[in-house]
């Protein structure tokens, strides 16, 4: 729990917040910048090309490549709400947001991640049902279906979102306004609240714990019964498309889940440390710049795709 004693309260309460970034000179700050700039400019080429690709291409118009579509259009928003900011703060001597720039980010931040959580979900049964149910996939996984999963997956970010943004800020931080992070994340604003944060901590632990916990389970599940209708497989042939298709996107579930669990599962304040900072890197540039290799350089279709685009574009 984590608490403020009176006489720690200064003037406040404060209309401004100091992101503090990483530690370091100048060298440092300019090494950072120039890894920020790298991952999000191939994070913009790579989750753009897989969205012109996917719409273009006609033999990309199913369920599995409408959800990938989503999963990069998230992807490019989730990179997009940190990036500028930190690139501007890297070589800024004030690096300052507005209470109301830092509800902005802390909301959307919240509201992309937990909606990517939710798609990698909703991904991972559909493959349960294209592999295990074939015959009533075209039925069950029709059109209006799909877009509903993916508005259920936005339904549910936003409602975490405005949840765990409201109880934020509804505090009072008049203790400090220096955050020790690139970015606005719940656990390093609490530490500014100068008052009792128990039932933030509470509701935070049971909310993202729930979503997180059922999205897992949700995957776990539909991959246990996708590996069973594997294993009964008779042509091998089939079987290899099958772990070709599943395990980019197993790739993907593997990395966003694995870091989330490493950065906020940890015991203490992890996600405050110059180590935090670094794990968090992962999830907010890395991820979202890796998540169109994986599916491009390990699906063949996508790669089929990316190369008639291609040499229509050179016959023009």
């Amino acid at each position: 729990m984590i608490m403020h004693k009176p006489e720690n309260v200064s003037a406040g309460p404060w209309r401004e917040f100091v992101l503090e970034g990483f530690k370091g000179g100048v060298e440092t700050q300019a090494l950072l910048f120039a890894v920020f700039l790298a991952l999000y400019v191939m994070t913009i080429v790579g989750n753009l090309t897989m969205i012109v690709v996917i719409t273009l291409d006609a033999r990309l118009h199913s369920p599995m490549y409408f959800f990938l579509k989503n999963l990069s259009f998230l992807d490019l928003c989730y990179s997009s709400v940190f990036a500028p900011r930190a690139l501007n703060n890297f070589f800024s001597s004030s690096k300052v947001i507005s209470f109301a720039g830092c509800a902005t980010q802390l909301f959307f931040f919240s509201f992309l991640g937990t909606t990517e959580a939710f798609l990698l979900a909703v991904m991972a049964y559909d493959r349960f049902m294209a592999i295990c149910s074939p015959l009533r996939y075209p039925v069950t996984m029709s059109s209006m279906m799909c877009a509903r999963l993916v508005l259920g997956s936005y339904c549910g970010g936003c409602l975490n979102s405005i949840v765990q943004t409201s109880l934020t800020f509804q505090l009072p931080f008049c203790s400090s306004n220096h955050v020790n992070h690139f970015f606005c994340d719940v656990s390093p604003l609490l530490h500014l609240a100068c008052a009792d944060t128990a039932l933030n901590e509470l509701v935070m632990f049971g909310l993202c714990g729930s979503i997180a916990v059922g999205a897992i389970v949700t995957v776990l599940v539909s991959y246990g019964y996708i590996t069973v209708t594997v294993l009964m497989m008779h042509s091998g042939s089939r079987a290899q498309k099958v772990f070709s298709t599943c395990g980019s996107h197993l790739t993907a579930v593997c990395l966003f889940y694995g870091t989330l669990i490493v950065i906020y599962a940890q015991p203490g304040d992890v996600e405050s440390t110059e180590q935090g900072k670094v794990v968090s890197i992962f999830y907010t540039e890395v991820i979202p710049m890796l998540n169109p290799l994986i599916y491009s350089l390990r699906n063949k279709d996508v790669k089929d795709a990316l190369w008639r685009l291609g040499q229509r574009w050179v016959t023009r």
